[in-house]
């Protein structure tokens, strides 16, 4: 970004459909937000998305903004049959690994850059993925099998696993939900999650994966309230979380990302959720919905990047990288012979 240029708006914003209407051409032209997500309803064909991407990136007129999407494979993918594989989730490569763990990461280094060869195809160029939360028995099933099992070194094993894949495709992971959303026993889409678990607790089980993984470009929060830690605040809006816990404690130093601002966890107006969150030491918020009176909301309480993120920004970027080409129907083949599910996957 040229040096006397105005940053763009701390903010990641999701669209409504499979196309831009005028009213979003002309919101995101004015607020001019750092970038984009996709979900299933902006997904039809590979042509559309790649139609849809472009006239993102047209309307703030930067060719480089960020379009991310969630794709994990299991339960939450955006991109589906027929068009684009079905991958498997998290847990099915941990089980593998936990039996041959250099067969389980082989299997997931392919299936993740497969999975990086298309989003890049389509032009977006961030994964929020790996799941880095290590749930507990009893915890919400909102994780559930997107874990890589509840060991936080195999899961941070796995979970490094996954970064390497997605940056040898050129595509940015984004580790979640810093700094731990395996303790959950309700889902944050929902209802606030409150866990009493003690410092101590949270030190030996929950951060470790992260701690392991703080030089990921990207972390994406968790709406959590930790009462050991900020029994007020959930990390998106707790500055004690954010810069003692997550800069400090984990180390991590990279762009740090709301989740997104319409979940049920947070409470008060959105532009209440959004100053509280950019307080607290987010660099950027994120709100998916598309709804557009949220979206004004939103933009009403936004403010230009800050200096330090457009640096964390800048290294984050400078992390892709292209891998040797691999054989998709190969790779595939072996994903689905490695997992024991016989053929293609």
């Amino acid at each position: 970004m040229p040096a006397n240029s105005t940053p763009p708006a701390a903010a990641v914003f999701g669209c409504a459909g499979l196309t831009l209407s005028d009213d979003e051409r002309r919101f995101f032209a004015a607020v001019r937000p750092l970038g984009f997500i996709l979900f299933a309803r902006n997904i039809d064909s590979p042509e559309q998305v790649r139609a849809l991407v472009a006239s993102l990136r047209e309307c703030i007129g930067r060719d480089d903004a960020p379009v991310l999407i969630d794709q994990e494979g299991g339960r939450v993918q955006r991109l589906r049959p027929p068009h684009w594989r079905s991958a498997p989730p998290g847990a099915a490569f941990a089980e593998l690994a936990e039996r041959d763990g250099a067969k389980g990461r082989e299997a997931l280094y392919l299936n993740f850059r497969l999975i990086g060869r298309e989003l890049a195809a389509l032009g977006i160029d961030i994964d929020c993925a790996p799941v880095l939360d290590v749930p507990v028995p009893g915890a919400h099933d909102v994780i559930g099998d997107r874990a890589y099992g509840r060991d936080p070194a195999r899961v941070a094993e796995l979970g490094r696993v996954v970064c390497e894949a997605l940056l040898d495709e050129a595509v940015l992971p984004v580790i979640k939900h810093i700094p731990g959303h395996g303790r959950a026993m309700v889902d944050s889409h929902l209802s606030l999650p409150v866990v009493d678990a003690s410092r101590a607790e949270l030190e030996a089980e929950d951060f470790p994966s992260f701690q392991m993984l703080n030089d990921a470009p990207w972390a994406m929060t968790a709406h959590v309230v930790y009462t050991a830690l900020d029994d007020r605040a959930p990390a998106t809006t707790s500055a004690k979380v954010i810069g003692e816990i997550i800069r400090g404690v984990i180390g991590f130093d990279g762009v740090l990302v709301s989740d997104d601002l319409s979940m049920k966890a947070l409470g008060g107006s959105f532009e209440e959720r959004t100053r509280g969150s950019l307080d607290a030491g987010c660099d950027l918020v994120l709100h998916c919905n598309g709804v557009m009176a949220e979206m004004q909301a939103v933009a009403a309480a936004l403010r230009p990047l800050s200096e330090i993120a457009r640096e964390r920004l800048g290294r984050a970027s400078a992390m892709k990288r292209r891998a040797t080409p691999i054989d998709p129907a190969e790779a595939a083949i072996k994903v689905g012979r490695l997992l024991g599910l016989g053929g293609m996957v």
